[in-house]
């Protein structure tokens, strides 16, 4: 369920509160670990990149986590932060 009144939470936000600081993790760590740049990592975290399914992947293995779990949060964020300012009657009715 998408949240109506704000945008979603970005997942370098959940990655940096929910799993990075409570494991006392930094970004170089979790990004040497899972092979990929720190800037890549650093730019999830602020919010500047999104989750591709390639890092959603590696994420979950190395987090325990699944890669549905950071695409869902990616998808979420996407899709509340493009929200049109517009609506648009429907074209097709329903039965």
């Amino acid at each position: 369920m998408l949240p109506e009144n704000r945008i979603a939470t970005h997942p370098g936000e959940i990655l940096k509160e929910e799993f990075l600081g409570p494991a006392g993790i930094t970004q170089v760590a979790i990004a040497r670990h899972i092979g990929i740049p720190l800037q890549r990592v650093n730019e999830i975290v602020r919010g500047k990149r999104g989750v591709s399914p390639e890092t959603a992947w590696l994420l979950s293995q190395a987090l325990g986590t699944t890669p549905e779990f950071w695409m869902n949060l990616q998808d979420s964020y996407d899709l509340t932060s493009k929200r049109p300012k517009r609506t648009v009657k429907r074209l097709i009715k329903t039965a």
